[in-house]
């Protein structure tokens, strides 16, 4: 098995900050195509995607990823340039060392490994890459599914390369992912001066009381695979700028992470019942981000958790916290989906890293896991 270091090396110096792609695609492409992978790159709006496939038959289990990276904040708070990878103490640095170029490389290795041992492999090996994971999301992974499902193509098993470990490679792994709702609401009200609260109405005001009932709600209990639904407000704006004048309007963003126990029409039918309770006039710009997904305990997570186990030790816990994934856009057409990768606690940080040990370990975790599901 070739090394996933050289690779690594070639991803991070490539400055692909969201939606940029910085070419990391086109050396992919490059090494997929001599392993006999057919590459078609889609590019909607500003986004760059790869689709990789290998077979025509079933099952095919894909790799999922991106290449895009967030930004590096404060150049003088790292330690080296984040565009250029350099290993020291047993870490490799670099902007997306962890958030997901480490995974990509050994998606690569792992599956030109696997074609070279098994050129006759039963069913079909796929990679789907885009760079717009990072960002809004709206024309990568998501426009990728579209394309599939409008072709009639199903994926039967997915790994997503996000960093899923919390501690040691491998210690967990994603089986599924919360649905994420957010709302963007206005409260009408009228504007006038201080001195003359009877000539105006204040939105502060008004929507107080609704506040304090939507902040201490309990939508649901959660259940056994996912944590209670959860109502966040992520930013509240009124006001002219003067101190003397009573606002307009006022301005809410919020967000609701939720468990399969509730849906997005039972969130937003019971939010805007407390507001009609109290009396507050609003208006709600509503955005789904993504439905929760869930994969059982079945041949997908029993591979990916013997391969672990097989090359760590570990037995992973299975878990549905954190953010979303683009797994919520492959769900739409795959059944089962996992997310493995390197330890998350460096990433979006300044001096970012992967542990070196990583590199080795996780292609051959990958490189099993195939040999399981495509013998």
């Amino acid at each position: 098995m070739r090394s996933a270091r050289e690779l690594v090396h070639q991803l991070i110096a490539r400055p692909s900050v969201t939606p940029e792609d910085a070419g990391c695609q086109a050396l992919l492409a490059q090494r997929l195509s001599a392993a006999g992978f057919h590459c078609e790159s889609l590019r909607f709006g500003e986004v760059t995607n790869l689709w990789a496939r290998r077979g025509a038959a079933r099952p095919l289990l894909c790799f999922a990823g991106h290449t895009d990276v967030v930004p590096t904040g404060p150049l003088d708070h790292w330690q080296s340039d984040p565009f250029v990878p350099v290993e020291r103490d047993g870490r490799l640095y670099g902007r997306g060392a962890a958030d997901m170029k480490s995974s990509i490389a050994a998606f690569v290795v792992a599956a030109e490994a696997f074609v070279e041992e098994r050129p006759q492999h039963q069913g079909s090996l796929a990679l789907l890459i885009t760079s717009d994971e990072e960002g809004p999301s709206v024309d990568g992974t998501v426009r990728v599914v579209e394309r599939l499902k409008a072709q009639g193509e199903r994926i039967d098993y997915c790994i997503v390369g996000e960093p899923s470990s919390v501690a040691s490679l491998g210690d967990m792994i994603k089986n599924g992912r919360r649905g994420s709702l957010s709302g963007r609401m206005t409260v009408r009200g009228v504007q006038g001066h201080v001195a003359y609260p009877h000539l105006a109405r204040n939105p502060i005001h008004a929507l107080a009381p609704a506040l304090a009932e939507l902040a201490a709600m309990s939508w649901d209990a959660g259940n056994a695979h996912f944590p209670a639904t959860t109502w966040q407000v992520s930013n509240i704006h009124a006001g002219t700028g003067a101190g003397n004048v009573i606002p307009g309007t006022l301005q809410l963003d919020f967000n609701f992470r939720f468990s399969t126990e509730s849906t997005e029409a039972t969130l937003r039918e019971r939010f805007e019942a407390v507001l009609r309770r109290h009396g507050v006039e609003f208006t709600i710009d509503w955005v789904l981000g993504g439905r929760p997904f869930l994969t059982q305990r079945g041949e997908l997570v029993d591979a990916v958790s013997r391969a672990i186990h097989g090359h760590t030790g570990r037995t992973p816990d299975l878990s549905t916290t954190g953010g979303t994934s683009d797994g919520r856009f492959i769900a739409e057409i795959c059944p089962q989906i996992v997310e493995l990768g390197p330890v998350n606690a460096s990433i979006h940080q300044v001096n970012e890293h992967v542990a070196l040990e990583t590199l080795d370990l996780l292609p051959r975790i990958y490189l099993d896991t195939l040999r399981a599901l495509l013998p």
